[in-house]
């Protein structure tokens, strides 16, 4: 169940970074509502699956989660540039997320 709730705290940084940005810089009262109440919910779920999990895992693979999913919604969502180089570095970060799972044990 750990990893279920390390997953949903993961989707919930990337829900929450989106929003932040939807904001802009806490001017907007919805986005910036949802932001906190997100940040709360991801910070909770990753809390409970640090509950069993190793803190080096858990907090690798919650911000890695954020950081590719906040790197897919910006080039989906938002227009942000898409180079070789940035999708690279994603891969890579994903091997890591991989290899930090595999490595866990659980």
């Amino acid at each position: 169940m750990a990893w279920v709730y390390l997953l949903i705290a993961g989707v919930l940084e990337v829900l929450w970074a989106f929003t932040m940005k939807q904001s802009n810089g806490f001017t907007h009262f919805r986005y910036s509502v949802i932001t906190i109440v997100a940040m709360i919910a991801s910070f909770g779920l990753l809390s409970i699956a640090m509950r069993t999990l190793p803190l080096g895992t858990a907090y690798v693979i919650w911000t890695g989660i954020g950081a590719v999913g906040a790197f897919v919604v910006g080039i989906t969502v938002l227009g942000e540039q898409i180079s070789a180089m940035r999708v690279g570095a994603a891969v890579l970060i994903v091997s890591g997320l991989v290899l930090m799972k595999l490595s866990s044990g659980e």
